[in-house]
């Protein structure tokens, strides 16, 4: 948790967006309908960039970046659109998922880039999102989405069902983003196969990733399919698909050598963070604990809450409530309330000045009233504010929910935003992430005999197994570079 942005920036897409014209699609040469042009498709692009990177933070690896970058600009120059300019950023996300917006911008998590194996898988994945831009995917699905992605990212307090976003705001956004069609996706393979055959990397490498795509939806212990799958063809038969076109261009091009670069990329990875970074904050028990910003709350039992750069959201199970945590970037506590207070058009029932554990604070009631989209009919929420000065720093709590349930959740709010507090327990503030080590394998055995000698702990294997994309039965050369994760 980073930053609170409450900035919907609707009305100056919806200027861009609902402008049809026709267009010759880059990739399959024949005309289609397109909402708009590829100056505005940049600068929507440009516009959704800051937003992404408030939403899941940006993961700082310059070397790692410049690679990739690197890579993105010379792929770009043989792709279909080599005159845009392609923007590669990391995010700070554990999850495994890449994905693409319009103008040419694309994603890669740090989970994903950990789980890669060489560089050739990383090309392939490039390739992929690649495609999706140059065939203008992206355009024709972002086009549809935009407008609800931004209420997703920005606004917290617009509707009484609460549940969509206690599920939660991180994956419907990966899901908006990703959700392409599965033909879309088929061609997306088919191009990713193309450029990272003619930038001279092993396309069939691209194809060994969609394994650890396979065991991701086979084995629950993986957590399954990332939500970008779900609508995604069957990882088996890209699998099949990805490793014939691939062989196919490579009877095509006939490079001598076809690079696939492992040791020199898992050298990169070497010290990244692995799983996720509890110095941004991370839940034990029911309390959520924030090493970095120093501060510490407890929140009601058997509510979900998820942790994102841009805010923490907690919700029940009922999805009837919804608690906001974040910071306000003002000036002073006065300013703090006022501005949010306007931002998000509630209107005041009461205000009072209070103390949070001995720091200034204002609690605030308000409602806002809209109109449910579904019904035509007019409905009211309640909303209970906190606003926290802590030494200049200014925090925000929103507790959420209808009129009608707004006293049955009241107390729940109160103890929440009541125990917000300084964290001063070394053992707390001083946690580190977990993150990616190269090892060598010091002889040949299996995968298991190797972790054994290398320390890793017997409840520790499969997971990181499956990080090497391996089984552990399978056999390892001795000098194998091997990924496992310490301090």
């Amino acid at each position: 948790m980073k930053k609170f942005n409450t900035l919907l920036v609707i009305a100056f897409f919806a200027g861009l967006l609902f402008m049809p014209s026709c267009a010759v699609n880059p990739v399959t040469g024949k005309r289609q309908l397109v909402l708009m042009s590829e100056a505005q498709e940049i600068q929507m692009g440009m516009s959704y960039d800051p937003q992404v990177i408030a939403t899941f933070g940006e993961y700082q690896n310059e070397a790692l970046l410049a690679l990739i970058q690197s890579r993105a600009d010379e792929m770009g120059l043989i792709s279909h659109r080599p005159k845009l300019k392609y923007h590669v950023r990391i995010l700070d996300s554990p999850v495994i998922n890449a994905f693409a917006v319009p103008g040419g911008y694309m994603y890669f998590t740090r989970g994903i880039l950990a789980q890669f194996n060489n560089e050739a898988e990383m090309i392939g994945v490039l390739g992929h999102e690649m495609g999706h831009i140059t065939a203008r995917h992206s355009v024709s699905r972002q086009a549809k989405q935009t407008v609800g992605q931004l209420l997703l990212v920005g606004g917290m307090i617009a509707s009484e069902e609460f549940r969509q976003y206690g599920e939660y705001a991180m994956a419907g956004m990966q899901l908006l983003f990703l959700s392409y069609s599965r033909d879309d996706e088929r061609e997306a393979d088919r191009l990713g196969v193309e450029y990272t055959s003619k930038v001279g990397f092993d396309a069939q490498k691209m194809a060994d990733f969609y394994q650890v795509l396979v065991k991701m939806n086979l084995d629950s212990h993986q957590g399954g399919v990332p939500t970008f799958l779900s609508t995604h063809p069957d990882p088996g038969d890209r699998y099949n698909d990805v490793k014939r076109d691939a062989v196919t261009w490579q009877e095509k091009l006939d490079f001598d050598t076809w690079k696939v670069n492992t040791d020199s990329y898992l050298a990169m990875l070497d010290g990244m963070v692995y799983g996720e970074d509890p110095r941004q904050g991370y839940v034990d028990g029911s309390v959520f604990y924030h090493p970095d910003l120093k501060f510490r709350f407890s929140f009601p039992q058997g509510w979900k809450l998820e942790n994102s750069p841009m805010q923490v959201s907690m919700a029940p199970a009922d999805g009837k409530a919804l608690m906001i945590f974040a910071l306000a970037q003002q000036n002073s506590l006065e300013e703090a309330a006022q501005t949010t207070i306007q931002q998000l058009e509630l209107n005041v029932i009461e205000s009072s000045r209070i103390q949070v554990n001995g720091m200034p604070a204002i609690a605030v009631l308000s409602t806002q009233t809209s109109q449910n989209q579904s019904t035509g009919q007019q409905q009211t929420i309640r909303v209970l504010s906190y606003f926290i000065d802590d030494n200049g720093t200014y925090y925000v709590f929103h507790g959420v929910s209808s009129d009608a349930d707004f006293n049955n959740y009241a107390n729940q709010f109160e103890r929440t935003m009541g125990n917000f507090d300084k964290l001063t327990d070394p053992a707390r503030l001083n946690v580190q992430p977990q993150r990616v080590r190269i090892r060598t394998a010091p002889s040949t055995g299996t995968l298991a005999n190797t972790f054994r000698v290398l320390g890793v702990p017997q409840d520790k294997m499969e997971e990181l197994a499956f990080l090497n994309n391996m089984d552990l039965t399978d056999q390892v050369i001795s000098g194998t570079k091997l990924k496992i994760v310490g301090d």
